[in-house]
């Protein structure tokens, strides 16, 4: 068989270039057809790049590189796939240096003791490279000798200011002091504080994504005129309805009645009421939607992903909620598309999930206004001249102020807390 070429798949219609992330597997090692390769990074996503053969990978773009969709990232020998026995496949991982190693260990002692010897393992040259050291200031306690990574900590942390009296007088007085190094010994008088924790400092390549969004989020505060606007909610009759039917109602669909629910309906009400607040700026034209495609701010393990729910106007809260658990789970496992992230017409984030009690969302470019929802605290409210405790939230509306007044902004926002604080009547549509 050929050998067969990957190349970089298209992840959209308006992406023609990428980033080589993270390689998941090192040049030579042996794949599995389906398996993960490295990873594709674009301005809005990150996407797998996976083995359509089984065979030995060979890597021509290597990390951090910018290529174009169509170039060949790497190549798959699928006659190579059974030069190394079986039991040998996946057992040598990057930065694995742990002594007896399958592979290593089949090595022939002649082998190991001429290469070996003084020879160190990627992770600990890695280490080396750093600090400027030599394998000749490193004694390898590896097969055959050596180099394991233990070792180079081991030898970084040895003392290094010694003090060497040597018994060679250079007259019948004097004794010769050979100091190590230059460091000066600080005097009984001045006494140096020296800090007993650990004081590592690690560096890590931007991805192309973070670089992206950070470019989005300065260009935001740099070219919209936006405010924030604030006011609470009064949870009491959502907690309620939950704690009456919630059980009936993840039996029947399979999915957990949750808060984002009634807040997405709420919102595609409100916005169909204020369509204002669900247009954008483009160039010297006002564009306004007629559907709602609302935005999930979601933390992912590569930073913030905002998958979109489609016309959301037009779905129950049951579905809602399985829309927003599909598209989470997708963004945990970095598995969103470019489709399903593009063209919200409106966004909500959810701070509250961690803690917080208030905060100025900022816009999803070219979104007009972002909602922010925060923490559920119980609160002293007046209702009908007594005070009670209520589950309260604050909410935010940040919007660009180009395109909508402050009247529309506030009057969302208080039509919004009406929905929220009467949820039958905005479910039944009364």
């Amino acid at each position: 068989m050929s050998v067969h070429e990957i190349k970089i798949p298209s992840p959209g219609e308006s992406i023609t270039e990428v980033e080589i992330g993270n390689w998941l597997k090192k040049d030579g090692d042996l794949v599995q057809i389906d398996e993960s390769l490295c990873e594709i990074e674009t301005d809005k996503a990150t996407l797998p790049l996976v083995a359509e053969v089984a065979g030995k990978l060979k890597i021509f773009l290597e990390q951090g590189a910018t290529a174009n969709v169509g170039d060949v990232a790497c190549s798959i020998d699928p006659d190579k796939a059974g030069s190394i026995p079986v039991e040998e496949i996946g057992t040598t991982t990057l930065g694995s240096d742990q002594p007896g190693d399958p592979v290593e260990e089949k090595k022939s002692s002649s082998q190991e003791t001429v290469y070996a010897k003084g020879h160190p393992s990627p992770a600990a040259q890695k280490i080396m490279n750093q600090e400027g050291m030599k394998a000749g200031q490193i004694e390898g306690t590896g097969p055959g000798g050596r180099i394991l990574k233990q070792d180079v900590s081991d030898a970084m942390s040895e003392p290094t200011n010694d003090v060497k009296l040597t018994e060679k007088p250079v007259s019948n007085h004097e004794v010769r002091v050979e100091v190590k190094n230059s460091t000066p010994i600080p005097s009984s008088s001045s006494p140096v504080s020296v800090p007993s924790g650990q004081r590592e400092v690690k560096r890590q390549r931007m991805s192309r994504l973070r670089r992206k969004l950070s470019e989005r989020l300065v260009s935001v505060k740099n070219e919209t005129a936006m405010l924030t606007t604030f006011n609470e909610v009064d949870m009491q009759s959502i907690y309620d309805l939950r704690s009456k039917y919630k059980d009936g109602f993840e039996k029947k669909h399979d999915v957990r009645l949750g808060f984002m629910g009634f807040f997405v309906k709420a919102c595609s009400e409100a916005l169909r009421e204020f369509p204002a607040v669900n247009s954008q700026i483009d160039g010297e034209e006002i564009v306004s939607f007629e559907y709602v495609d609302m935005g999930i701010a979601v933390s992912a393990p590569k930073g913030l992903m905002v998958p979109v729910i489609r016309n959301a106007e037009t779905l129950s809260i049951a579905e809602i909620e399985t829309e927003i658990r599909r598209l989470a789970a997708r963004a945990r496992e970095n598995q969103l598309s470019l489709a399903e992230m593009e063209g919200g017409t409106f966004s909500i984030t959810n701070g509250g999930v961690f803690g917080s009690m208030l905060s100025t969302p900022i816009l999803n470019p070219p979104q007009a206004a972002i909602l922010g929802m925060h923490n559920i605290v119980e609160r002293p409210m007046a209702i009908n001249g007594e005070v009670k405790i209520r589950p309260v939230m604050f909410i935010a509306l940040s919007y660009d102020h180009r395109l909508i007044d402050g009247q529309q902004s506030v009057s969302f926002l208080v039509r919004l807390k009406e929905l929220l604080e009467t949820p039958a009547r905005m479910i039944l549509g009364v």
